[in-house]
This record gives C-alpha cells, sequence and structure tokens, in this order.
C-alpha cells in the first residue's frame, strides 16, 4: 500500500471514529470498567490475531507489524500520562488499532468493532476524548515515520534468492525462499547490526561436529539411543509460530500476576520491537550467506571438502524443513528476543505455560533460561539446523533485546 493509500485510510478511521456516538456526550465520573492494563493484552492478543490469523502472515515478517502495533502503544500510554484529562487505555487501544487497519485494510471492519467494544469499556467523558485523539496523532507519526522503510505492497516480492550449486550453497524449493526482502527493512529501533563471525567453514572441526551431531539427532528414523522419545515430544511441540507460543503465555501470566498499565505497554514494546529487529538481523543473515540446511548438508558432503564428514543418501530430517537457509536460525532469533527482553525487565524466573498449537499440548518452564535451552535444542534435533546456527541467533536475539530495552528507556 502506498504511502498515500494509508494516509487516507488512516484519516477515513479517524472521521468515522470520531462520529461514534458516545464520544460525543461525556458521563462524567463512569468508571473504566476493567483495569487498563487489560487494555493493552487485549490489543497484543488482537495483533495477534490480525497478523497471524486474519491475514496469514509468515511468522518472521508478522513481527514488523506486532512490533510497530506494541510501539505505538507504548508511546502513546507515555505521552497519556503527562497529559491531564486524558484516559491512557483509550490512548492506547486507538494507537493499536490505527497501526493494524492501516497495515491491514482488509481487517478494518473487525478491527473497528474490536476499539468500538474497548472505547466502551473504557468510558464516556472528556478522558477518553482526549486519548483518542491522542492515540490517533501518536499511530498517525508512527506510520508517516515508516515512509519508505522497505516493507512491500501487498503482493510485491522486491527480492529474489539466487545462487549457483556448490558445496555449502543453500538451494531453495521451487516456490523461492520465504519473504527475502525481510533483511533489508529498516529496523525498528536499532541502527547497528548485531555482529556474528558467520557460519562454521566447510573444512573446519568445528563445521564437523556440528554435522555429526545433526546427523546423528535429527535424522526421523534416529535410534532411542541417539534422540529419546522426550526429545522427539520436544522438537515437535517447539515446531510451531513461537510469536504466538510465547506471547500467549506471557499474556496469562500477566492477567494472573498483571503490572502497571505502563509497564505492561513498555515490556510489549521492548518484545515486539527486539523480536522485530532480530528478525531482520537473521533474514540479512540468511539472504547473504546462504548456508545449506543439514539435509543438503547430508546428501553433499562428499564434496564439502571435510574428510571427518560423510554422505548419506536418503537421510530426512525428523521435521519438515522451512524455506529459507540454515544461518542464523529465525527460530532461534525471536526466542532468545523474546526471551532477552522479557529477562531485561521481569527476570528470569518468569514462569510460563506454553502451549503448543502443533501438538495441543502444554509445556511449563519455570525460568526463562529453561525454555529456551529446550528450543535451542529442540531444533537441533529436528534435523533442522546446526549448532552454530542456534548458537550465533541466540547472540543476535540477547544483543538486539539488550539494545532495544536500552534505546527505549
Amino acid at each position: 500500500m502506498s504511502h498515500q493509500r494509508r494516509t487516507r485510510a488512516l484519516l477515513s478511521a479517524v472521521l468515522a471514529l470520531l462520529l461514534v456516538g458516545f464520544l460525543a456526550q461525556p458521563t462524567v465520573g463512569a468508571p473504566p470498567s476493567r483495569r487498563g492494563v487489560q487494555v493493552v493484552l487485549d490489543w497484543e492478543r488482537i495483533g495477534i490475531r490480525t497478523v497471524y490469523t486474519d491475514a496469514a502472515s509468515p511468522i518472521p515478517s508478522g513481527t514488523l507489524y506486532l512490533g510497530l502495533m506494541s510501539l505505538a502503544v507504548d508511546r502513546a500510554v507515555r505521552a497519556a500520562s503527562g497529559r491531564h484529562r486524558t484516559s491512557a487505555p483509550a490512548a492506547a487501544a486507538v494507537a493499536a488499532h490505527d497501526v493494524l487497519r492501516t497495515y491491514f485494510p482488509a481487517s478494518a471492519a473487525r478491527l473497528d468493532d474490536d476499539l468500538a467494544g474497548t472505547l466502551a469499556e473504557v468510558g464516556r467523558g472528556r478522558s477518553t476524548r482526549n486519548g483518542v485523539r491522542l492515540g490517533h496523532a501518536v499511530a498517525a507519526r508512527l506510520v508517516a515515520s515508516r515512509v519508505g522503510d522497505g516493507i512491500p505492497a501487498a503482493g510485491e516480492q522486491p527480492l529474489t534468492y539466487r545462487r549457483d550449486v556448490a558445496p555449502g550453497v543453500w538451494q531453495p524449493p521451487a516456490a523461492g525462499m520465504l519473504v527475502p526482502w525481510l533483511g533489508y527493512v529498516e529496523p525498528l529501533v536499532l541502527r547497528r547490526p548485531v555482529p556474528v563471525d558467520g557460519p562454521d567453514a566447510l573444512g573446519s572441526a568445528a563445521y564437523a561436529a556440528d554435522y555429526a551431531e545433526v546427523r546423528r539427532v535429527g535424522r526421523a528414523t534416529a535410534a532411542a539411543t541417539d534422540r529419546s522419545s522426550e526429545q522427539t515430544a520436544i522438537a515437535t511441540f517447539f515446531n510451531s509460530n513461537v510469536v504466538l507460543l510465547y506471547h500467549e503465555a506471557l499474556i496469562r501470566h500477566l492477567e494472573a500476576s498483571p503490572l502497571s498499565l505502563t509497564r505492561t505497554a513498555h515490556l510489549f514494546a521492548a518484545i515486539d520491537a527486539a523480536s522485530a529487529d532480530a528478525a531482520i538481523r537473521c533474514w540479512q543473515l540468511k539472504y547473504e550467506f546462504g548456508f545449506w540446511r543439514p539435509f543438503q548438508a547430508v546428501a553433499g558432503a562428499a564434496d564439502d571438502g571435510n574428510p571427518a564428514t560423510t554422505a548419506e543418501s536418503g537421510w530426512t530430517p525428523l521435521l519438515a524443513t522451512p524455506p529459507y537457509p540454515d544461518y542464523v536460525s529465525g527460530h532461534g532469533c525471536l526466542t532468545s528476543a523474546f526471551a532477552g527482553a522479557t529477562r531485561a525487565l521481569l527476570g528470569g524466573a518468569v514462569p510460563l505455560r506454553l502451549h503448543s498449537a502443533t501438538t495441543n499440548s502444554d509445556r511449563s518452564y519455570p525460568t526463562l533460561s529453561a525454555l529456551e535451552e529446550h528450543a535451542l535444542q529442540a531444533r537441533i534435533w529436528s534435523g533442522l539446523h546446526f549448532r552454530d546456527a542456534m548458537e550465533d541467533a541466540y547472540r543476535v536475539g540477547h544483543v538486539t533485546a539488550e539494545r532495544v530495552v536500552a534505546q527505549l528507556g
């Protein structure tokens, strides 16, 4: 969608909402029907629904829109806290609504209904009207700041991955690499890429060790002595949309142990912006290094120049390989960005109960480190990544989260 069309859509939303009847007649002293913090949690859920259910966005690129939405919410809440008679919950809801409506116009009617429901619960009055105006202004400024940021219009594919066939080089399936443009979007917060040393050289001992590990534990037909039934279950459990997996668990945790409105908005801004910026860096590395996946490496080991690796025909991973290169792991970047931002703001002992849509089962983790350990091992047990791709992904996510939290203040 062009900037002009986005602007027109946003202005249309503003005009429509200013005509909502309950905003026209203030009701003095009407208390809100629920705590303001629930508004932020509700709109996180609405954002996830809009991005991943309604629009069916790819997991990595979907983080961009959640990041933009959450940054707008955080800015609206902060701005409202410094203004007289301005409802922070109303400002937060409108800011989230407007950002989502701009990028997902097909969901406009549903988002309008969501906003009307939120504002009805927030209550009538001058404070709500002021919050609505503020939310519109915050969202409009954020959308305007992203003009020319590299996010393509719907249906556009501005970049195609192509590489000559050679040892170590990932070759895409017929449909091509998923969202190859993502690595060249302007980051939401960061201005310097997180440095990593790249994949291990094919002839190195480190590569041979990672190769031997994933070949043994990641094969579909691994013996129980190589990969236990519990490890197989963990690998399958984490083969899910990790954004949804972690957000749902954190939202449930915060509903049971709530923070203030300001802290809640800031927490999700940090998590979602860190996730988006980690995904951007991850996809840049995937595109530029184009390192092969384990199933390609095992099939092509005879030509990799490493005497410690042996080719094996017919080797397949436990789980289906997604359509993008190995290095660095997207799953690892998103897991570590989430954990890093959450740890920085809440500490490491955040108990989370995850529910996997893949297995329709739950797993509980008493600490973020325990969650990260299982998530990292899961991708190796799945046969999808070399350990180096996971460890460097965790560096990308952790450093990104640290920098984002510092910059957001």
